[in-house]
């Protein structure tokens, strides 16, 4: 029962956000007709044009009209790209995919041991450098650090050539070659996010009376922070790595126009200059669907455990 109720609440707020989407668009100034038929072209062919595309109807008969064709997988016509959304969604999702995953994983590779790490020798020279890592690269713009690493590393140490992006495919060994720059360019400001709130996490149950017990059974430290304090740390960060999770979809948008990447964020930046509203409209919806059902499944996983706690 409370899943279905969750499902509903999930699809209620995704027509909600389609409506105001669409809303937002419509009332954009801008003409779709003038758009598609170019500068030289007379009032009577563009409403010539607006009528057969349905513009002059009612904007509650366009919206269903357009949430129909959503719901059958149409998701309108690139006004820029002269084919349909879904199949620049087909060539270019994949690539978004991998950069997003390649960036979620430098973040767990890099964080879980370093949050460790620093949990273990608390006040240490190492964690106030660690702490002052963290303050640093969490006030560096990810725009900024993508400059960074292309002029350092690309630039500079020839690491990879800045704006030579591999497609998924051309090779997906190439691809990710190229995307781990980028990705390091998300990752690295979530890892100094992740690595702050689980040292936090991991020092508060550090305090706790069942720690003491483990030590009392002659238990070391390294075995009390993975086996004790590790599992309930990861509990309490749940929520917040589905709030990086929501942050990478959003960071992407920007550090694949810094590198080039042939992705749904450059997409997006590209068709809001050009005014292919078909096409920012399907991108708009997609990022607000993932947030709301990556938040969705969180906030179950959360009730869950509080469930069997």
């Amino acid at each position: 029962m409370k899943a279905a109720r969750k499902i509903l609440s999930m699809a209620a707020a995704v027509v909600v956000l389609s409506f105001v989407t669409f809303l937002a668009f419509a009332v954009l100034p801008g003409d779709a007709a003038q758009a598609r038929l170019g500068i030289d072209a007379t009032p009577e062919q563009v409403e010539a044009l607006r009528e057969e595309m349905g513009l002059n109807d009612n904007i509650f008969v366009r919206y269903g009209r357009w949430a129909g064709g959503v719901l059958r997988g149409d998701l309108g016509t690139s006004i820029r790209f002269r084919c349909p959304v879904s199949d620049l969604f087909k060539q270019m999702l994949p690539n978004t995919l991998l950069l997003a995953g390649l960036a979620f994983l430098i973040i767990l590779v890099l964080s879980f041991p370093l949050g460790m790490l620093y949990a273990r020798y608390p006040g240490s020279i190492g964690d106030r450098f660690g702490v002052f890592l963290n303050q640093t690269f969490m006030a560096i713009p990810g725009f900024f650090l993508g400059i960074i690493i292309s002029v350092v590393l690309g630039i500079g140490l020839k690491l990879f050539v800045p704006g030579a992006f591999v497609s998924y495919d051309e090779g997906i060994g190439p691809c990710l070659e190229y995307l781990f720059f980028p990705a390091l360019s998300i990752a690295l400001p979530k890892v100094a996010m992740t690595v702050r709130f689980l040292r936090s996490a991991l020092l508060t149950e550090k305090q706790k009376e069942y720690v003491r017990t483990a030590r009392s059974k002659g238990l070391g430290e390294w075995e009390i922070i993975w086996k004790h304090l590790m599992p309930n740390a990861l509990a309490a960060s749940v929520t917040f790595l589905g709030v990086i999770v929501s942050e990478i979809v959003a960071g992407s948008i920007v550090i694949e126009q810094v590198f080039g990447v042939n992705g749904l964020g450059r997409l997006l930046v590209s068709s809001v200059a050009n005014r292919d509203y078909d096409v920012v409209q399907a991108l708009v919806l997609y990022i607000g669907i993932v947030v709301i059902v990556l938040n969705g499944v969180i906030e179950t996983l959360v009730q869950k455990g509080g469930e069997n706690e």
